[in-house]
């Protein structure tokens, strides 16, 4: 079998390896999905995406290799002990060089490297490469909150603030819920253009594998697509200073017909904002919470 035969049966078997392994579930319901963290979980959240997905599968490969490598290495260490001690060898081998040993342990590693490198790259290239998208999302991180705008939908704008506990209604999460979640339509290629105009933030849901920084003065691009409807938490993922908690990230993917309804209502609650960050009595507001 060649090397190349080799990858792609790996390739291929990651899901059913990372079922078998990890009751990996990132097939979810058509409807209602949650991208949340649970309780005591240990494994990533659930993959609503195609960058995510290709994530699990990635990890799950990882967890194959580095098991094996775990059981030869401890097979080996158990060999020598009971077969090179000095009890059943009192007089021990002056062999300083074997060849074949040499030229394996040469070999071996790199037949490794190279079955990690190629889905590596192939995992960095598509999600760092955006393609051809159906709507643009632009995000604004501040100290502290999120601002979206929506400019292929008449330039929606809308600030992101978390709902403080005493108001939060059943179901709910604490921390994580908010006023004016991101929505989206299911299915679409949505790019993503992230900046800062203070400190540097970092955009990321989990599930949908979303994990890009928001520098000021640069724009960074990243993109999603939610395979099913549902809603998706995150938060900001870089310590950007005491209320860094008050930036958590909600995305609602819903139908087209049901986004289409929603970019319609949003334009009438949005049409009075302003595109210049929210003003200081607000600020307060949220500080004071």
């Amino acid at each position: 079998m060649s090397i190349r035969d080799m990858i792609r049966r790996l390739q291929l078997s990651m899901p059913i390896v990372c079922a078998a392994l990890i009751g990996f579930a990132g097939t979810a319901a058509a409807e209602g999905a949650l991208g949340e963290a649970r309780p005591w979980q240990m494994y990533y959240q659930d993959a609503f995406s195609p960058v995510m997905k290709e994530i699990h599968e990635f990890h799950a490969l990882l967890l194959v290799i580095i098991t094996g490598i775990v059981l030869l290495v401890l097979g080996i260490l158990a060999y020598i002990i009971v077969r090179f001690n000095s009890r059943r060898n009192p007089v021990p081998s002056k062999t300083a060089h074997n060849t074949l040993l040499e030229v394996a342990w040469t070999i071996v590693p790199v037949i490794i490297l190279v079955v990690i490198a190629i889905p590596s790259l192939k995992l960095l290239y598509n999600s760092g490469r955006t393609p051809a998208y159906d709507m643009t999302l632009k995000v604004t991180g501040h100290q502290w909150y999120w601002s979206y705008n929506y400019p292929d939908h008449g330039d929606i704008t809308f600030d992101s603030i978390p709902i403080p506990e005493a108001d939060l209604k059943p179901g709910q999460p604490r921390l994580l819920s908010v006023d004016n979640p991101v929505v989206v339509p299911v299915g679409a290629t949505v790019q993503v253009l992230v900046n800062s105009d203070d400190v540097i933030h970092n955009w990321a849901v989990p599930s949908l594998g979303l994990k890009k920084d928001a520098t000021p003065g640069r724009l960074n691009e990243t993109w999603f697509r939610a395979d099913v409807p549902g809603v998706f938490y995150g938060m900001c993922s870089e310590l950007c200073g005491v209320n860094h908690y008050f930036m958590p990230i909600e995305v609602h993917a819903l139908s087209k017909t049901d986004f289409d309804a929603w970019v319609t209502k949003a334009k009438e609650q949005f049409a009075s904002n302003s595109r210049s960050p929210v003003n200081m009595a607000t600020s307060g507001a949220i500080a004071a919470r």
